[in-house]
């Protein structure tokens, strides 16, 4: 698989609509994920992201504004021991409390689909980062419609190991935008990794749409300590 711009792919897509970035930095050292969120509505963009925990959590920037918290208000990143959750929706609570269960990351999500957002039927992108005795792999998951037939969901899983150093993947919810918006299509795309997390967060942001974007957090995890770092732009403050 050729590697692409991550920055051209995001500069060059007004609307990839909510995206999951998770790989392994240029130096090996560092297992990296990134989420970021994206808004047509008002409701949409009236969010911001907040710690919470080891992982972070979708709030209303303002309460008053705030019509419909059903798909739009949800954890995004969830810990779980060596294992780190990064979704698009509230699958990160199926997802933690499967594996808590001693249930696979893929047989967690059997349970969910698509999001019930006709005529749209969002994807739900799911990714779970395993470091463990300095060994680091992940795996990406989409569950999606037919071709927008919500009778049929179609999953697909994506596991990495080995990961090489520099490399990364990228899954997003939209292939562009559109009215109703088309699903991601195809495999994660092969992305570079980059060792500065600061130059890595504010390359993403710039590249996504000024109007569009709401939200961005970028994780560094040390993949001998398990120690981490994070970063957290909100467009509304």
């Amino acid at each position: 698989m050729e590697m692409i711009s991550l920055e051209k792919e995001l500069k060059e897509n007004s609307y990839p609509g909510r995206g999951i970035i998770i790989g392994r930095s240029a130096d090996g050292t560092k297992a990296v994920a990134a989420y970021f969120i994206m808004g047509r509505s008002e409701n949409s963009r009236n969010r911001v992201f907040v710690e919470e925990g080891q992982g972070i959590r979708t709030q209303a920037f303002d309460p008053s504004r705030l019509t419909d918290p059903s798909l739009i208000i949800y954890a995004p990143v969830r810990v779980l021991g060596n294992k780190t959750i990064v979704t698009n929706g509230d699958q990160t609570d199926t997802i933690y409390e499967g594996m808590d269960s001693q249930l696979t990351f893929e047989q967690s999500l059997r349970t969910r689909e698509f999001e019930p957002d006709a005529p749209n039927y969002t994807p739900r992108i799911s990714g779970i980062l395993h470091v463990e005795g300095g060994k680091y792999s992940y795996a990406l998951s989409i569950l999606k419609s037919n071709n927008g037939n919500p009778e049929a969901c179609n999953r697909f899983t994506f596991s990495y190991e080995n990961c090489v150093a520099g490399e990364g993947h990228f899954i997003h919810t939209y292939r562009c935008d559109g009215n109703p918006l088309p699903s991601f299509e195809g495999e994660p795309k092969l992305v570079a990794i980059p060792d500065d997390m600061e130059a890595f967060a504010s390359m993403l942001w710039n590249s996504l749409n000024e109007d569009n974007k709401v939200s961005l957090f970028v994780r560094y995890i040390d993949i001998a300590t398990g120690n981490y770092e994070t970063k957290i732009i909100n467009k509304n403050k």
